[in-house]
Order: C-alpha cells, then sequence, then structure tokens
C-alpha cells in the first residue's frame, strides 16, 4: 500500500497519533503523580542513581525544577536520597521499594491498556502495526541517518 501523503501530512498525522497515544497511556498509568513526577522516577528507576543535575539533564528540566519534583517523590517514600560514596558534597537519588513497585505497576497497566485495544484490530491492522514498529523505533533515535 503506498502512501498518497506528503512528508509533511504524514508527519502531522504521526505527530497528533504520538500526542494522543502518549496522553492516553499516562491517564491509564493511574500512578497520581503528574507526568514530571512520573518521567523522573522512571528515569531514576532506569538510570539510578543520578545526581539532581544529571537527572534535571536527562529530562531536560532545570535543576531548582527537579528538586522540588524529588522533594515531592522523596516525600511520598519512592526515592532515596543519598551521598554520593565517592564526594560527600554530591547526593544521589535512587528509587525505593515502593518506587520500583510503582513503576511497575504502571506500566503494567498502560501495557494491559494497549493490549486490549490492540487485541480490537483486525489480523491486518494488527500486521501493519508490527511492521512500523521499526520504523518508529528509527524515528527515536537521537542520531539522524
Amino acid at each position: 500500500m503506498t502512501s498518497t501523503l506528503n512528508d509533511a501530512e504524514i508527519a502531522a498525522r504521526l505527530r497528533l497519533s504520538a500526542t494522543r497515544l502518549a496522553r492516553r497511556l499516562r491517564q491509564e498509568a493511574g500512578s497520581g503523580l503528574t507526568p514530571s513526577q512520573l518521567s523522573a522516577l522512571a528515569a531514576v528507576h532506569n538510570h539510578g542513581p543520578l545526581t539532581l543535575g544529571e537527572l534535571a539533564d536527562q529530562e531536560r528540566v532545570a535543576p531548582p525544577s527537579i528538586t522540588k519534583c524529588i522533594a515531592k517523590l522523596e516525600a511520598d517514600d519512592l526515592v532515596h536520597r543519598s551521598p554520593d560514596p565517592t564526594d560527600g558534597r554530591v547526593t544521589r537519588v535512587s528509587v525505593t521499594k515502593a518506587g520500583r513497585a510503582l513503576v511497575a505497576e504502571t506500566r503494567r497497566r498502560k501495557t494491559a491498556w494497549l493490549t486490549s485495544r490492540i487485541a480490537e484490530l483486525t489480523a491486518d491492522e494488527q500486521a501493519r502495526l508490527a511492521e512500523a514498529l521499526d520504523v518508529l523505533d528509527v524515528l527515536c533515535t537521537t542520531e539522524p541517518r
């Protein structure tokens, strides 16, 4: 099947679809956290322990914003701050057991919702979606070809 859409039209439709999907997955998370808090928690879970500066860079936010976000996560016992073992002036943030459980549960909920929606697609639509995943992965890489 060949597309009659030009690159700009494809980009506009993809942007809208990705935005809607991301919004819906955030709604399905049911974590009680803001999107920024959940993103920071997931970043620490995936890449931690991190300094606040490293986390701010990774999340592309200002250090005061990440400090406020981490304070909320720490108050909820989702992350823990501890001194860096090699430099006591530096604080590292790691995920607590409760934080790991929350990340796992939000991922489970999102995957369950997406799985149920995919199951509603026709076999042809499922196959087309599966074929598009590699292309979407290429679009998400940071390095252009």
